[in-house]
């Protein structure tokens, strides 16, 4: 049971370590736009979702190499911890 509770705190500092830099990302242009937005008045709807799409694309074009690599390490270590049973 312990090992389970272990796995799962794996497990979710996987998800966050994973997910952060395009969130990260998206959470940083998305507040940049809102200044501008705010400063020009312009509330344009695409104006937001664009650039996110763009930024989340090219991070994940850039970490994408990185990210696979983590997650199948955790999963190379499950199958190991899986066999040991």
């Amino acid at each position: 049971m312990d090992s389970l509770v272990v796995l799962f705190g794996q497990m979710l500092i996987l998800v966050l370590k994973v997910g952060m830099p395009v969130l990260g990302t998206c959470l940083l242009i998305g507040i940049l736009i809102s200044v501008f937005q705010v400063v020009t008045q312009i509330q344009e709807m695409t104006l937001t979702f664009v650039p996110k799409v763009i930024a989340a694309i090219a991070v994940l074009l850039v970490m994408g190499h990185w990210m696979i690599n983590v997650i199948s390490n955790f999963a190379k270590d499950l199958f190991v911890l899986a066999s040991g049973f």
